[in-house]
């Protein structure tokens, strides 16, 4: 693998690097940053955790001019968690280096946004609705942006940014670099790559990579109303560190969270319906290992990146593969390995196999934990914890106290006590969940032989009209094209109609189900 001295770049960058604790660079980057440094369009399928933001952040902090106070780079992500990680790692680049980058997104407030800007970042990372939002109001001048980044586009294109990722593409100038980032490719992003990309070399992750092979994949066949005590159980055998359990609706989450807390977890969920105030609580005690137990929607988890997650619980099986490959990907990170369980009923096993068959990974499945194993863990665990600190710690203030006690009790007996009381035994206090309708195979068919992804006759390699590369001369996008009295469909346009000026992306859910 490649060190970051043999892409020639500036001193400042490689200095930034080390100081970053980067050595070597990882696949994604080995094959993306040569061809970014020499200007050429790229199309890069890469999951979250594989080193992609350093991938696309190192060519962009290289390549702009730090002597020019212009907005020359722009990101867009599809959450505001992930600007603002997105816009601290760039930074973090380009600490030796007169560059900086500023997020922004919906749900602060725009003045303060305004403000940032008149520092002249040359970089904005941001949601596609809060940029539409600057570029209506002018307050972000576009003719100067020499990259634009689409990084987790599909998770944009299932948010409802579809269309705002159009609009800005289509306005700013069209001899700009584009590089785009996915984990899948759905017929949609191809499409964008089609029409707003010239010539884009493809680095495509191998079929057999498209989840991250650090992470075991298991499941279980579990009826629905069983599912949460199988829950409790794997909670109690594993002793995760932090867990992240997946439900498919909003009031699945909220049910989950309150049932696990009655039983004793360290647990709370998110979902779109929080405020942004509740939800920085949330993710900051789950960081900070406050609860142990994150239960989330796939949209409200879409663009974390915390470290530490070790387990991933599929409490509902995703409704599509892609779902699936980002709902694992929260674990197993930066090299480490990590477990992923998914809960399917007897009427869902088709839908599993739908799923392997597009990620081409076979889940290996498990049976159904007793309560006697999930006792037998929380023993080990205990057990584990008594002789660590029997090692570590100072028991002198104690040992007097325990030479009393065995002169009264035996030592077999005394132990035993101390387990027992320090043993978390299965809690077995009544829940009830409102039980969800299984998914079926047939909703979504798989797309035929040769149809989509990045294989022939996919559409990708044609040439993006009006590119012109040299000079001064360059199209300013949007410059030409009347806007006045536009009456095109706005079809699947995510703006709301009623108060809120956030796209339903950064609200919260995306056409969540009502179950």
């Amino acid at each position: 693998m490649a060190t970051f001295n043999d892409f020639g770049l500036h001193h400042s960058i490689v200095r930034a690097l080390s100081n970053m604790g980067f050595e070597e660079a990882t696949a994604i980057q080995d094959q993306t940053v040569p061809v970014a440094l020499q200007g050429r369009d790229l199309i890069g399928q890469a999951q979250t955790g594989t080193g992609k933001t350093a991938a696309f952040g190192i060519p962009l902090v290289e390549r702009l001019d730090e002597t020019n106070g212009n907005i020359q780079g722009v990101v867009l992500t599809p959450t505001r968690e992930l600007a603002v990680q997105v816009a601290e790692e760039i930074n973090k680049i380009a600490q030796f280096k007169n560059i900086s980058a500023l997020p922004i997104y919906g749900g602060q407030d725009i003045t303060r946004q305004i403000k940032a800007l008149k520092k002249r970042p040359q970089i904005i990372v941001a949601t596609p609705g809060r940029f539409m939002d600057h570029m209506r109001r002018r307050t972000i001048r576009l003719d100067a942006i020499e990259m634009v980044i689409l990084d987790e586009a599909d998770e944009m294109l299932n948010m409802g940014f579809i269309d705002d990722i159009k609009e800005i593409l289509k306005e700013v100038p069209t001899n700009r670099q584009t590089l785009l980032f996915s984990a899948t490719m759905p017929r949609a992003i191809q499409e964008i790559a089609q029409q707003f990309m010239s010539e884009p070399t493809i680095i495509q992750v191998k079929a057999k990579e498209v989840t991250v092979p650090n992470i075991e994949q298991q499941y279980m066949e579990v009826a629905e109303r069983q599912k949460f005590d199988v829950l409790c159980r794997l909670l109690d055998i594993h002793s995760p560190e932090l867990a992240i359990v997946f439900g498919r609706t909003k009031r699945r989450v909220d049910e989950l969270s309150e049932a696990l807390t009655k039983r004793g977890y360290g647990a709370e969920g998110i979902h779109g319906d929080l405020n942004q105030a509740k939800r920085d609580s949330v993710l900051r005690k789950f960081k900070e290992g406050t609860i142990e137990v994150l239960v989330a929607t796939d949209v409200a988890a879409r663009g974390l990146d915390i470290s530490g997650v070790t387990h991933v619980f599929n409490f509902d099986i995703p409704q599509d593969s892609e779902s699936y490959v980002h709902r694992i990907g929260r674990t197993g990170r930066a090299g480490k390995t990590g477990l992923a369980i998914t809960f399917v009923t007897s009427r869902e096993i088709d839908h599993l196999r739908l799923i392997e068959r597009t990620t081409k990974r076979r889940m290996e499945r498990h049976a159904v934990p007793s309560m006697a194993e999930a006792l037998e863990g929380q023993q080990k665990m205990t057990v584990d914890k008594i002789l660590e600190t029997s090692g570590r710690d100072d028991l002198s203030a104690y040992k007097t106290l325990a030479e009393q006690l065995l002169e009264d009790v035996d030592s077999v007996t005394l132990v035993s006590a101390a387990l027992k009381l320090l043993t978390k035994e299965p809690d077995t206090t009544p829940i009830r969940l409102t039980e969800e309708a299984p998914l079926r195979v047939g909703k979504k068919k798989l797309p035929p032989k040769g149809k989509g992804g990045f294989g022939s006759g996919s559409g990708f390699g044609g040439k993006r009209p009006s590119r012109p590369r040299n000079g001064d001369s360059r199209p300013r996008g949007g410059d030409s094209r009347p806007r006045s009295g536009d009456s095109r469909p706005r079809s699947g346009d995510s703006r709301p109609r009623s108060g809120d000026s956030r796209p339903r992306g950064e609200r919260g859910e995306s056409r969540p189900p009502r179950s």
